[in-house]
């Protein structure tokens, strides 16, 4: 298990972070998972024994019975505080009132104190703003969280499923008024879902934002049970919920490619697809979640999974985004200065 800086912190977290969408299963999460408190502990025991470190949730999962059985892993395992970092988020409904949801001040620190409570912390080590709240001007948003890793409530902070815009707007109002800035982005990244490569994967290299990712199997889609033939699958989580939203014609071709490379390797093409984006750049975590102590052991055995240069270029021939304006144009004007890039990289 490696372990990589998040962000331009001084934080290293595994590369793969075990997710807790399956723990719990109230309201419309059953589609996602039903594990009880001994399960979860399972999949808990199994990652940290694994190397991995790092460990996501959010309020919302279960309604908050994620975060509660999460916490009473940590508790039940004897995991030592200082061994494991912990993230939740906030942004989404939890309640009935008109403040009982998105990223303004009210609501942050409500649910801040109700998630420690839940997990059974004195502090959250990655605190993510789970969407983008139109109604709710990001000052005010950046401004609560600032209060809250200066309180020592939360140590740093990060967002989730925001655009590209908003997020430099967000970076360059905490530099501006000096306030905690996101070290972090949790999105959708897979080898048949590439749309992050075209705005979002520049920035965050740019800006020194670390990635994490969330469905990297797309739902299940990735995992080999699927294909244009079987596209129920064995009856597992994507055959009764298609989420998230996935070009199947492009990802069969990825399949495709990835079924020979797994077969060759004697691995399953879930490996090879996990693998595809422990290999990318700009990732810093890839988020793994499971039903079954099985199923979670094979995703943490892609971390021993070294593609050749020439499996990349295939699997690389066969996801590729299609071109795409203003990507094509800076591409071409690109070349006008390759020639002196070149000549510097080599100290000419």
């Amino acid at each position: 298990m490696r372990y990589n800086k998040l962000g331009r912190t001084g934080l290293y977290v595994s590369e793969l972070c075990l997710g807790t969408m399956t723990f719990g299963g109230q309201g419309m999460w059953t589609a996602i998972g039903q594990l009880d408190q001994s399960d979860s502990d399972a999949l808990v025991k199994t990652a940290i024994d694994s190397g991995i470190n790092f460990i996501d949730t959010a309020n919302v999962y279960s309604e908050g019975l994620s975060e509660q059985i999460t916490g009473q892993a940590l508790r039940n395992l004897g995991i030592a505080r200082d061994q494991v970092v912990v993230a939740t988020k906030a942004m989404g409904p939890m309640g009935k009132g008109p403040n009982d949801r998105g990223l303004s001040r009210y609501h942050i620190m409500n649910q801040v104190e109700a998630s420690l409570k839940r997990l059974q912390l004195d502090h959250i080590d990655l605190y993510q703003m789970h969407g983008w709240d139109p109604a709710t001007p990001v000052e005010e948003t950046l401004r609560a969280l600032d209060n809250l890793v200066q309180r020592g409530l939360v140590r740093y902070v990060g967002v989730s499923n925001w655009a590209a815009w908003s997020i430099m707007k967000a970076l360059g109002t905490s530099e501006r008024l000096n306030l905690a800035r996101f070290e972090s982005l949790q999105a959708y990244y897979t080898i048949a879902g590439r749309d992050l490569e075209r705005e979002i994967v520049p920035m965050l290299q740019s800006e020194g934002v670390g990635l994490m990712v969330w469905s990297p199997l797309a739902g299940g889609l990735l995992s080999g049970k699927y294909s244009r033939e079987d596209e129920k699958g064995d009856g597992g989580r994507r055959a009764g919920f298609d989420f998230p939203p996935v070009n199947k014609d492009r990802a069969y071709d990825v399949i495709d490619v990835m079924k020979p490379i797994a077969e060759a390797r004697g691995v399953s093409v879930a490996r090879i697809a996990l693998a595809w984006l422990l290999h990318q750049p700009a990732v810093s975590s890839v988020i793994v979640g499971a039903k079954r102590v099985e199923q979670l052991t094979d995703n943490i055995a892609a971390a021993e999974v070294e593609l050749t240069a020439d499996e990349l270029a295939k699997l690389d021939a066969a996801s590729k985004l299609p071109p795409e304006y203003p990507g094509w144009m800076l591409q071409r004007q690109g070349e006008y200065r390759a020639p002196q890039l070149n000549q510097t990289r080599h100290g000419a």
